[in-house]
Formats: C-alpha cells, sequence, structure tokens
C-alpha cells in the first residue's frame, strides 16, 4: 500500500498557472473527451497534479465526468479520490469499475483509504475494503470503529516505530531492511516494551548523528500524545498551536494504534473554516458540484429564517405608522439607520466567530473584547451620527430630523457591536455552533432596534 507515485512534473515550456486549471487545459480535456480520444486525455491529465484533475472533475458536468472516468479507465489515480469534494466522491467511486477502484485505493495510505469510504453507503464501503490487503483492511476497519471526527478517524496506520534501547545504527538498519514504510513520515516513534509511545526522533537527527548514538539520547524534548477517541478539531489546534509536525496515537490502554500528520490536521483546519464562511453566509456546506435540488435544500431554511427576522423588523414599523404618516422623511432614513446597524453587527460577528473557531476568545478575556466592542460602536456611531445629522438637515431642512437620525445611528451602532460579540458567545456556551445561527440572530437585533431607536425617538422629538 505504499507504492512508488513519482510527481508528474509540467513541462518549462508549458504554459500553466502555479495554483490553477487554466481555462484552455479544461477545454482541451472537454475536447479529448467529445471526441473519445482517450490517448490525447491520457496526456493532459498526465501532466496534472491528482488535486488539479480533482478540480477538473468538480467544474464539469456529471455527463462529462462519467465519460472522463470511462476513458481514463485503469490509470484511474487513487489520490484524486481523496482529493474531490464529498459531495462528489459517492459518484465518481459509483462510476469507477470494481478493479479499477480497488487498484486506485491500494495504494493510498490507510488514514486516506478512512478518509474516502467513511461517507460512502455500505455497498461501496464494502467494494473498497475486499480490495484491500489483510493488514490494511484491519487497519482501516480499526479506524472506521472510533467515532466520527475523532483522532483514531484522522489518523494512519502505518507508523515506524522502534524500542528506546536501539540506537542510530539499528534504526537506519531497520528502516533499509523494511519491505513496507509509509510514503511520507517525519519521526521514528519510541516505543516501551508495552507498546507505549515514550518520544520520537526526527529522520534529520538520525541522519547526521553517529550510528552508535542512542535514539533516546536525541529525543525531540516537545512530545505530544493523542487518545484516538480525542476530537480531531482538539488534534487540529494542538497542531497549529504547538507547530507539530507528527504525533501518535494511542487507545484506550495507552499502546499506539497509529500516527496523525501535519497535513492531516491542517485539512480539518481548513475544512472548519470553509464550514465557518458557508455557515456565517447561510448555504450550508453547499458546492459548485451540488444539483439545484440540494442547493434549494440548503438554502431555503435559512431564507426562511431572514423571512421571519424581516417580518419582525416590519411589525416593529407598523407600531410607528401614524409617526412615518406625519414624517414622510423617515422613510426614506429609516433603511439607512438598520443598514449600517447590520454591516457593523456582521463586522463584530465575523471577528467573534473566527475567534472562537481559533480559541482566542475565552471566558479570560471576553468582557475586554466586549468593552473593547462598546467603545468601538459608540465612537463610530458618533462619527456618522455627526454625518448623517448634517446630511438630514441639509436633505429635508430640520435640525431635529438631524438629531433623531444621529441619536438612532449612535444606539443601533452600539448594540450592533455588542450583539456581534455576545450572541455567538453565547450561543458558543450553550452548544449551538455559533457559527450556524449567529447570522439570523444578530440580523434581528439591528434591524428592530435600529428601527425601534430611529421611530421611536422621532415619535419623541418631533411630535
Amino acid at each position: 500500500m505504499t507504492g512508488e507515485h513519482e510527481p508528474l512534473q509540467t513541462p518549462p515550456s508549458e504554459e500553466k498557472d502555479l495554483y490553477s486549471i487554466s481555462s484552455k487545459t479544461i477545454t482541451g480535456i472537454l475536447h479529448s473527451i467529445e471526441s473519445a480520444d482517450r490517448a490525447s486525455l491520457l496526456e493532459q491529465i498526465e501532466k496534472l497534479h491528482a488535486a488539479d484533475i480533482a478540480d477538473v472533475l468538480e467544474q464539469i458536468t456529471s455527463e462529462e465526468r462519467q465519460n472522463l472516468i470511462s476513458l481514463y479507465g485503469q490509470s484511474f489515480d487513487g489520490d484524486i479520490l481523496s482529493e474531490l469534494d464529498d459531495s462528489l466522491r459517492d459518484e465518481v467511486v459509483a462510476a469507477l469499475q470494481p478493479d479499477v477502484l480497488c487498484e486506485a485505493v491500494r495504494e493510498l495510505e490507510t488514514d486516506d483509504v478512512v478518509d474516502i469510504i467513511e461517507d460512502l453507503e455500505d455497498e461501496a464501503q464494502e467494494k473498497i475494503l475486499s480490495s484491500l490487503e489483510d493488514i490494511d483492511r484491519i487497519a482501516v476497519e480499526k479506524s472506521l470503529s472510533y467515532p466520527e471526527f475523532s483522532a483514531g478517524r484522522l489518523m494512519q496506520g502505518e507508523v515506524v516505530k522502534g524500542p528506546e534501547h536501539w540506537n542510530v545504527g539499528q534504526a537506519i538498519d531497520y528502516m533499509r531492511d523494511a519491505t513496507e514504510l509509509p510514503e511520507d513520515f517525519y519521526h521514528i516513534v519510541l516505543v516501551n516494551p508495552r507498546m507505549a509511545p515514550t518520544g520520537h526522533v526526527t529522520l534529520g537527527k538520525i541522519l547526521g548523528a553517529p550510528r552508535e548514538t542512542l535514539l533516546k539520547d536525541l529525543a525531540e524534548p516537545e512530545f505530544h500524545i493523542f487518545k484516538a477517541s480525542e476530537n480531531e478539531s482538539d488534534v487540529a489546534y494542538a497542531f497549529n498551536q504547538y507547530h507539530m509536525i507528527s504525533a501518535p496515537v494511542v487507545d484506550e490502554i495507552g499502546r499506539i494504534v497509529g500516527i496523525i500528520t501535519i497535513d492531516d490536521a491542517m485539512n480539518v483546519l481548513d475544512d472548519e473554516h470553509e464550514e465557518d464562511i458557508l455557515r456565517l453566509a447561510g448555504v450550508g456546506d453547499g458546492s459548485l458540484s451540488d444539483r439545484v435540488s440540494e442547493t434549494i435544500q440548503q438554502r431555503f431554511p435559512w431564507l426562511a429564517v431572514n423571512l421571519v427576522t424581516a417580518i419582525l423588523a416590519s411589525i416593529v414599523i407598523a407600531q410607528f405608522e401614524a409617526t412615518i404618516s406625519q414624517f414622510v422623511a423617515l422613510a426614506v432614513l429609516m433603511p439607512i439607520v438598520a443598514s449600517m446597524g447590520g454591516n457593523a453587527g456582521t463586522q463584530a460577528l465575523t471577528v467573534a466567530v473566527r475567534a472562537i473557531a481559533t480559541r482566542d476568545l475565552t471566558g479570560a478575556n471576553v468582557w475586554r473584547v466586549i468593552k473593547r466592542e462598546l467603545y468601538v460602536g459608540l465612537a463610530n456611531g458618533i462619527v456618522f451620527a455627526v454625518l448623517m445629522g448634517a446630511i438630514g438637515y441639509i436633505w429635508f431642512g430640520s435640525s431635529l430630523l438631524g438629531v433623531v437620525i444621529a441619536l438612532a445611528m449612535v444606539i443601533n451602532l452600539i448594540v450592533a457591536g455588542l450583539a456581534g460579540i455576545g450572541i455567538p458567545v453565547v450561543l458558543e456556551k450553550m452548544g449551538v455552533d455559533p457559527a450556524l445561527a449567529s447570522g439570523a440572530f444578530v440580523t434581528t437585533v439591528t434591524d428592530v432596534v435600529g428601527f425601534f431607536a430611529f421611530l421611536g425617538l422621532a415619535g419623541i422629538i418631533l411630535l
């Protein structure tokens, strides 16, 4: 399961954007598909990284994907499956011939296999598991036995480990004689007779030390161990916080069962960041490859919630119908107050959700952050109050109207800042994902408070 993969290099003469697939490349691939020219297709695909091929599959239609996979045939690279968006993986796996699928996954590390099959249907899972060698199948099934989103699911079963008493020469001889080693590894993990990890040594130190040097004398001072049941988000946070490269995973009695590497930990962080962005926008876990029906299902609930909040704001406005009828200028200026409050609330909300995700916003500093937002809202409110007060006076020739919108602006910007920070914190304490629900609450607060403050002050001052 550790097949030799030589990275495919783009010829120097080939003009190519290093970080994206050009439209010219996609057009060429589509032309090869339409003309059923397998030789031309393979020639173009062989120049691409597996992640780029996955991007191509995500950007074309379902019918074009089916034809590409059919033409690709036995050459299909298993790494493409690990790079695919989850929403497309089922479709691609189903389109692959059984022998092609088996050959593709056989070359992957066990953590990549787990990542591919954990969300597949039972029949597709069994198809892939049956294609693996016994030792690899056992490792994958072991990982799948751990809870979803746990370190046990994230780890790979292939670990390079050695006894504490080994010296550098023994370690080097072991690695040279081993028939199979992981494609990418950074440490040799030291274990005691009970197979519990006690430290690890970087390959650089091993290669730079005399053969007789004991491995334990070269062990890294910083050494972290994760339990298989530990949440993967906690693991990813630790990797990012402590600049880790790899770390062993142990079972309930402390025996080493696998290892987590930095690439897998960073993938978790990337997924969480992407999820937060999508949820803040109220689009769920959608992607460009989703069907129309799936996109509707993801977006409809949050549009419905937005409708409810809009109705609440309209109810507030309706309470001041008499005031608005006497001062038509209020209807003109009213959206400005709500819009400014909404934008200020979104700014504070985005900062808060990000800080909660990175664990920078905690119980120790939450009140300081709330106080800061209070001052920011007050300062911005005063500046824009002066500006809108002047505009209100110049536009409608009423100094009192200028005072009304100025005061409403100050109130709403202060409330927006407090709501943008306070609501995500409260939701997080309640166990609700702040990225998922905060936006609707913050919008409701800024709209309702903005309209109520503006129209309420108008009723007091202008009548």
